[in-house]
Order: structure tokens, then sequence, then C-alpha cells
């Protein structure tokens, strides 16, 4: 391979460099974004209310829970052997 190749770059005619302006969204556009993505959340809420009777009996639920784990505990702890 004798063959060398030019380093030298031809470009007819020269181009010319292009700067791009960086665009940045405004304040009223980022509002108005924020704005529509609240709306939408808020349109997607649950729309049935739990009634009172509902949240009386989740809160006993729970607190049976509660008492069924402390129960749980106490018994694990007087069955388990002394170390």
């Amino acid at each position: 391979m004798n063959a060398t190749l030019s380093t030298r770059r031809l470009d007819h005619p020269p181009q010319q460099q292009y700067l791009v302006a960086v665009r940045r969204v405004g304040t009223l556009d980022r509002l108005a974004l924020h704005l529509g993505v609240a709306l939408i959340k808020w349109g997607r809420r649950p729309h049935l209310a739990a009634t009172r009777e509902q949240l009386t009996l989740q809160h006993e639920e729970h607190g049976a829970l509660v008492q069924r784990e402390i129960e749980a505990q106490r018994e694990l702890l007087l069955t388990s052997p002394l170390r």
C-alpha cells in the first residue's frame, strides 16, 4: 500500500455555522402546565366519599387487627423457650 490519502479538506462553498437559540419555557407556560396537571388529577379523584358508618367500621377493624397482633406477640413471648 503505497497510496497516501489527502488530509486537506475542501468545503466548496465554505459552510456557515448556525447558532441555535435555546428556548426556555416562560413562567406563564409553566404555570399553565401545572394548572392543567392539577385539574387532571382533581378530575380523576374518587367521586364516592366513605360514609360515617364505613369509616367507623374501618377504625374498629384496624383496632381489632392491632389487638390481635399484640395478643400474638404476647403468646409468642410466653411460649418461647428461655435462653
